[in-house]
Parts: C-alpha cells; sequence; structure tokens
C-alpha cells in the first residue's frame, strides 16, 4: 500500500486558484430529479468560473449498487448537454474517478487519521452493539456508539488484530466544545460536538463510508465548492472534523434545500415523478426539463423564466438559491415547456410530435398540417394522442355536448346549422383552409348567425369533443372532404332520431 504522501502529490496536478466542483452519484437507478439539479448547480458553478466540474462516481455501498446505473448517469448528462471535463469516462489527472477503484487510497489515510488521533479501530461486533442501542433505549438517551473501543490501550489493539478480531475504523469525536461552518446557502452553522456521533469511516469490508470518502476525494481532487442536498447539513461538523484531523483546507459549502411534490410530500418514484427519465417519457424536452429544474429553489432575479443553457451560466448565482424546499409545479413545468415547443420550427415540431400523432392516427393523413394545428396549445407531446382520437374513428357522445350556453346553441338548432353546412361543404371543390373558412363564414353571415354558433356544433359533429386542437375549420382540413361531409350528415341524422325520441 502505497503512503499518503503518495497521493498527496497529485495535488500538483491542479492549478492554484482554480475553482473546481463535482457531481458524486452513487449508481442506484434513475436520475433522480434532485440529483441533477445538483449536477446541474455545479456544472452552471464552474462554467460561470472558467473551473473544472467533474464526475465521480461513489460506488462504495455494495448492497444499493444496480446494474447500468453508470450508464444512465452518463446519459442524462450528456443528453442535457452538461459535460464533465474529468471522469471515468474522459479521464483526468487526479483518478481513479470511482471510489471502488480507490480502495488503497481510503486504507492509506485511514491509518494516517488513525495515527493522528482524530480515528481508531472498532473491534464491537452486532451482538455488542445491539445489547449496547437496547440500553440506550431503555435509559431514554439518544442512541450513539458509547466509544468505548477508543479507550483500548496499544497492546489491547495489537492482541485483537493478531488475532484477526473483525474490526472497523471509526472516527474520534471531540467529547465536547463546538464545530462550526459557513454554509453559502444557509449562512453560520454550530453544532455541539457531542451530539455528534462516532461514526464509521471504513466498514468490515475494507470499503469507505460516504462520510471518509467524499472528505478524502474532494481533498485529493482539489474541490473547492461542494453543491449537495440539505440533508447532509447535520454530518457535514463530521466532515470539517475530518478535514481539521488531516490538516486539510475545508472547502465552500453550497447546500440545496430538497424538491417536493407539495409542502409535505417528496417526489415519487412510484407516481412517476422523480426522474429525468419520467418526464422525457411524459413528452417534455430536454431543455424544458433542464429550465425548469434549475429553477427549483434558484431564482435569477427579473422576470424571465426561460433560459438556454447557455443563459444559464450566464445568469447563474449562488445567492439566488433559496433555504426553503422547492416544489415541484407541473402546471409552471407545462406551461414553460409549451414556450419550447412553440418556439421550434414547423420542421423540428412536427419531428417531434409525429411518433405520438402516429400513436393515434392509423389513417394516410396530412400530418404536417396536424402538427401545425397542435403547435399552436400544445404543452406536452404525451397528451397528443388523446387530443386526436377522433380523427380515425369519432365515438358515439351525449347530445348534450351541443348545449352552449355562451353561444346559445343547443341539440335543436344544431340540426339546422349542420344541415347547412352540409349543403355547402358538400360542394365545394377547392378543399383548403382559406375556402373553407370563407365558406363557412359566408354562410354564417346569411344565417344571421354569430360564428361561434356554427362552428361549435361543427366541432362537435366532427369529433365529439368539445375540446380539440383547433376549431371546426382545423379539423376539416384535418378529416378532409368525404370524411368531413359523412360526419357532418350522420350528426344529423343521429340528432334527428334522439330528439325524437325525447319527444
Amino acid at each position: 500500500m502505497k503512503p499518503p504522501e503518495y497521493y498527496a502529490n497529485m495535488e500538483a496536478n491542479i492549478p492554484k486558484g482554480q475553482l473546481r466542483t463535482r457531481f458524486a452519484p452513487s449508481p442506484t437507478g434513475y436520475m433522480h430529479v434532485g440529483n441533477l439539479r445538483t449536477a446541474l448547480y455545479g456544472y452552471l458553478l464552474a462554467r460561470k468560473a472558467g473551473g473544472v466540474f467533474m464526475l465521480r462516481i461513489e460506488d462504495t455501498d455494495l448492497e444499493r449498487a444496480v446494474e447500468g446505473a453508470t450508464e444512465i448517469i452518463y446519459s442524462t448528462l450528456a443528453s442535457c448537454g452538461i459535460t464533465h471535463d474529468e471522469g471515468p469516462d474522459v479521464g483526468g489527472s487526479v483518478g481513479p474517478y470511482i471510489q471502488s477503484h480507490r480502495r488503497e487510497i481510503y486504507a492509506a489515510y485511514a491509518d494516517l487519521i488513525i495515527s493522528k488521533g482524530h480515528a481508531y479501530r472498532c473491534f464491537c461486533d452486532k451482538d455488542t452493539l445491539e445489547e449496547m442501542r437496547n440500553i440506550q433505549k431503555a435509559s431514554r438517551i439518544p442512541h450513539k456508539y458509547d466509544g468505548r473501543c477508543s479507550r483500548l490501550t496499544l497492546e489491547q489493539i495489537e492482541a485483537k488484530l493478531t488475532a484477526g478480531t473483525p474490526n472497523v475504523v471509526r472516527q474520534k469525536i471531540p467529547p465536547s466544545g463546538t464545530t462550526t461552518f459557513h454554509d453559502m446557502v444557509f449562512g453560520i452553522i454550530e453544532v455541539e460536538n457531542s451530539t455528534l456521533d462516532d461514526s464509521v469511516l471504513i466498514k468490515g469490508d475494507g470499503l469507505p463510508t460516504y462520510n471518509f470518502a467524499n472528505v478524502v476525494d474532494d481533498h485529493l481532487m482539489g474541490i473547492t465548492h461542494v453543491v449537495r442536498g440539505s440533508e447532509y447539513l447535520s454530518s457535514t461538523p463530521k466532515y470539517n472534523l475530518l478535514y481539521q484531523g488531516f490538516g486539510w483546507e475545508i472547502p465552500n459549502y453550497i447546500h440545496c434545500s430538497p424538491v417536493m411534490r407539495d409542502a409535505n410530500n417528496k417526489l415519487s418514484k412510484r407516481l412517476g415523478d422523480a426522474s429525468f427519465d419520467d418526464l422525457e417519457k411524459k413528452g417534455y424536452l430536454k431543455e424544458t426539463i433542464l429550465n425548469y429544474i434549475a429553477l427549483l429553489g434558484w431564482s435569477p432575479g427579473g422576470e424571465e423564466e426561460k433560459f438556454s443553457l447557455s443563459e444559464l451560466i450566464e445568469a447563474f448565482d449562488v445567492s439566488g438559491i433559496s433555504r426553503s424546499p422547492a416544489i415541484f409545479d407541473y402546471k409552471k413545468l407545462n406551461w414553460l415547456n409549451g414556450a419550447y415547443l412553440r418556439a421550434l420550427s414547423d420542421e423540428a415540431f412536427h419531428t417531434a410530435a409525429l411518433p405520438y400523432i402516429k400513436q393515434a392516427v392509423k389513417r394516410d393523413i396530412d400530418t404536417n398540417y396536424i402538427a401545425q394545428v397542435l403547435k399552436e396549445r400544445c404543452e406536452l407531446l404525451s397528451a397528443i394522442p388523446e387530443q386526436l382520437d377522433f380523427i380515425d374513428s369519432i365515438s358515439e357522445c351525449s347530445i348534450d355536448l351541443y348545449n352552449n350556453s355562451k353561444m346559445k346553441t343547443s341539440p335543436a338548432t344544431a340540426i339546422a346549422v349542420l344541415e347547412e353546412a352540409w349543403n355547402v361543404l358538400a360542394q365545394l371543390n377547392n378543399w383548403t383552409k382559406e375556402t373553407v373558412h370563407q365558406e363557412l363564414m359566408v354562410l354564417a353571415q346569411r344565417l344571421g348567425l354569430k360564428n361561434g354558433q356554427l362552428l361549435w356544433p361543427l366541432r362537435v359533429a366532427l369529433s365529439g369533443k368539445t375540446f380539440t386542437p383547433g376549431g371546426g375549420i382545423e379539423i376539416c382540413i384535418m378529416l378532409g372532404k368525404a370524411e368531413t361531409v359523412a360526419r357532418i350528415k350522420q350528426a344529423v341524422k343521429t340528432l334527428n332520431e334522439r330528439l325524437g325520441d325525447q319527444a
């Protein structure tokens, strides 16, 4: 095993004064929204400062590791345009960048921190720890390790090691005093050392816990700014005691409050709203997702909310990060996605919408025109099939849909209007949006009707719906002449039959 001095020499490869951030996910499955936000903030901070953004895979918790999860991390970051300068797949001067490949490094620094008196070997077995827990529970005192192994003599320790007694390495927390640190979001935080536990640093299998590995790695990799979730705030004093024990400089901390589904509930994978992949499958553009995630707990100031990645880099400032939990608001996400969809070129929107159009429409039809109509109001691509399900076939609907108090329409008034519309449209040879619009408007004027009094019953007759992409005229063009006049004729027949039954 190489001595710590060997690994410390890697620091010479890091330029002085360089801002360095890292994204250090565990390969435990999908990319959670909160994880992606952490990656994004670290990336924006580094890019704005001309620094380095690093990817490190923290895979020392073998029980939680999921096969293929590392590839999900790579693909998600690449899909979002969050590029890393150093990492397992691109290399760098301070690797390895996968924690399970750094076992010797942690062992060397565990020996070093023990020699400095800030950690010790613990030989307590599971039965001893369980007994300790039960006694503390019965005594109604907070559970934490009582430090008994920290009081073993050198001779006792050597005897146990010689006998091959299994052991872990625990941090030695000062029994009194306080540990204070500054967070760039939450400010000054002070913790009584007596409330901290002698946590395990190296497990029985020789792999480090997060508490130890993240400190060693962040130091050796020159990380200057640590961006992570606020759930780590309570553990940060322990990390700082390790930094101090090693005699290392403490990095800048940026802790971000959680992203919540509502005031009381976290985002849920079960409900399909916790990951980047879930959101993409729902029909949100990746640009929308990234933009929206940036705004979850960060305010750029001003009124603008739509930002490209390059614009986010320019606007990002840590001072805009909120201490309060962020609420994931689907209404705002939908609005933002609609803004991104409308900003696409017609060709790009058609490409994005086509798979969803084809889910609902099997007949030969002008998908370019349908896409043009959809683009004006579309907020979510995955909602397209439900909006177009009337094109291939119309379901029998209640005649009550013809009632519209605002338009002053009813099933009875619809019959006469639809008969007149059929007469006009059946004779129309040049079937375009312009000619259909012109003929129907002339008809409304001749009948002394407001436009809506004609177009509302036409929409219902053609679609069996009260909400459609586009109105009656657009639906005429989508369906084509033959289908349009056939559906109007059938609607008149159905209305006459049902009103006759009611008489």
